[in-house]
């Protein structure tokens, strides 16, 4: 459902959206040209993903939406109404972490914690879309996640041994 305000002469439509945040249904009136990052985080008080850059480049942002990567700040959420959004929080399956984030604990793949939440989500995607990616192939599917701290080193062995982790389930 569409709403216009009119401020001054500026017509400002607001929509209601219907997401599915980390398994949890949620409604809310935002703004068309409202970004899918600030409706996160302002909406729905999803602190999470982190905002970065603002312009895609840095994949602090990124999040699942419907099941791929996608970075947070480079789309509308009204492009997000009917979608389930997965950020990292809701990679867990209740108090048991995801092999991805028990491998970034494992192999000391964070320090400051800014790019882990994108990182993870990346790092997700990737591997629902190859399982048994080789160092090349994760660090091509991180590449749009910064890291100012780790040398991208640890995430990638963390990435590595998650796929095994998750191939012998």
């Amino acid at each position: 459902m569409m709403i216009n305000i009119i401020i001054g002469r500026a017509v400002m439509s607001e929509h209601w959206i219907e997401v599915w945040i980390d398994g949890e249904r949620r409604r809310g009136r935002v703004e068309a040209r409202t970004l899918l990052i600030y409706a996160l985080r302002e909406q729905f008080g999803v602190t999470g993903p982190h905002i970065g850059c603002e312009t895609g480049r840095c994949g602090a942002c990124t999040v699942l939406l419907g099941g791929r990567a996608v970075k947070a700040c480079m789309v509308l959420a009204v492009q997000a109404d009917g979608q389930s959004i997965t950020t990292a929080a809701g990679l867990a399956g209740g108090e048991e972490l995801h092999p991805l984030q028990a491998a970034f604990h494992e192999r000391h793949a964070l320090q400051c914690g800014f790019c882990t939440p994108g990182m993870l989500c990346a790092a997700a995607d990737l591997l629902q879309a190859n399982p048994e990616p080789d160092e090349e192939a994760i660090r091509q599917g991180l590449r749009g996640n910064l890291c100012r701290c780790t040398g991208y080193q640890h995430i990638v062995e963390a990435v590595a041994s998650a796929a095994e982790a998750l191939r012998a389930r």
